[in-house]
């Protein structure tokens, strides 16, 4: 990575890591992935129950794997043969994985969902939820996060699952009403009652979409 990016990032990750601290959230900056997964996974206790929407961040940054294949409990709701049981099973998880689909320069996260179970965890349930955020989505304000949502976030994702919505054919956010929209519920993270509930890590790199 240039190098003035590099500087560039670690500059604005310090001011949304004050911003997170100033809503009772605890912002961290990885200059690279190992750093992220290494920072991750201090804040993850052996044993954890752990669990996840379907977060491609945390997916890049070889998180998930990490806590498949060591000693924490994971839910896996790909693989569990009853996927609703294991979403609820996931409000009682200790640890929850989970990105960003933005963030603003102050802190606030934006998430959009389609059925609820990611934005709900990340409102309520886990006792942990910790982000795993590259630096692609960090956005001036709340107008900018949710432009950067709707525009860039959903449109992608839409696509990755094949849906027949208006913006994966047109690549751009239709305010649509589409049986298929995964513009359901809009999450907007501007404080948390509970300290030492939510982590940012803020990553050098682009990740997720």
């Amino acid at each position: 990575m240039n190098e003035n990016i590099f500087k560039r990032n670690e500059l604005l990750a310090q001011k949304v890591i004050k911003g997170l601290e100033s809503r009772n959230m605890t912002g961290y900056y990885a200059a690279d992935k190992e750093e992220a997964l290494e920072k991750a996974l201090e804040l993850i206790p052996m044993g954890s129950s752990v669990t996840m929407g379907g977060s491609m961040s945390a997916n890049e940054i070889g998180l998930v794997n990490a806590v498949r294949n060591d000693d924490y409990r994971f839910i896996d709701r790909n693989a569990a043969p009853d996927r609703h049981a294991a979403e609820l099973e996931a409000y009682d998880a200790d640890v929850y994985l989970a990105s960003a689909n933005a963030i603003t320069e102050d802190g606030i996260l934006i998430n959009i969902d389609g059925n609820a179970n990611r934005v709900s965890c990340i409102a309520y349930g886990p006792k942990k939820v910790i982000f795993i955020v590259g630096m692609n989505k960090v956005c001036d304000d709340v107008d900018g996060a949710i432009k950067r949502a709707r525009s860039v976030a959903a449109p992608i994702n839409a696509q990755r699952f094949g849906l027949s919505t208006p913006c994966t054919n047109t690549g751009s956010c239709m305010n649509c009403k589409s049986p298929d929209t995964i513009c359901c519920q809009f999450l907007i993270t501007r404080f948390s009652k509970h300290p030492g509930r939510i982590h940012v890590i803020l990553v050098n790199d682009n990740l997720g979409f």
